[in-house]
């Protein structure tokens, strides 16, 4: 049995494939996923699992060495937001990069998957990129 916090088969998968600079993305449960992109899908019900909860287990196994959000968080403010610029502060988070709403779903096109939850708060979707443990 598993010692880190993470039991997800599927994501514990994911998370040790990765190499420097692979994108994952955890969005709310109302992101798309683009055809041919991996979907892991998390969600059970409206909140559950919620966004934070789920960056956060994803955190204690993935190095980030930067993520991006869509600017239109900053408009409106969703209660994740909050958690993301402390995470960002901490450094959990690397170097932040921003772009629209669109521009965002545009690049999920790249990631190696898409992390589902049951977050219903507009525009809580982010996308990590990995980073390098030396």
């Amino acid at each position: 049995m598993k010692k880190t916090p993470l039991l997800n088969v599927a994501l514990s998968r994911l998370i040790a494939s990765l190499g420097h600079g692979d994108m994952v993305v955890i969005g709310d449960a109302g992101l798309p996923v683009p055809p041919g992109v991996e979907l892991i899908d998390l969600a059970l019900t409206h909140g559950v699992p919620d966004f934070v909860s789920t960056l956060k287990i994803v955190l204690s196994e993935m190095q980030v060495e930067s993520h991006v959000l869509a600017k239109e968080i900053f408009d409106k403010q969703p209660t994740a937001l909050t958690t993301l610029d402390v995470l960002n502060e901490e450094g959990a988070l690397g170097r932040r990069d921003l772009l629209s709403h669109e521009q965002f779903k545009v690049l999920s096109r790249q990631a190696r998957a898409i992390v589902r939850t049951g977050e219903c708060q507009p525009y809580c979707n982010i996308v990590l990129v990995a980073g390098v443990t030396f």
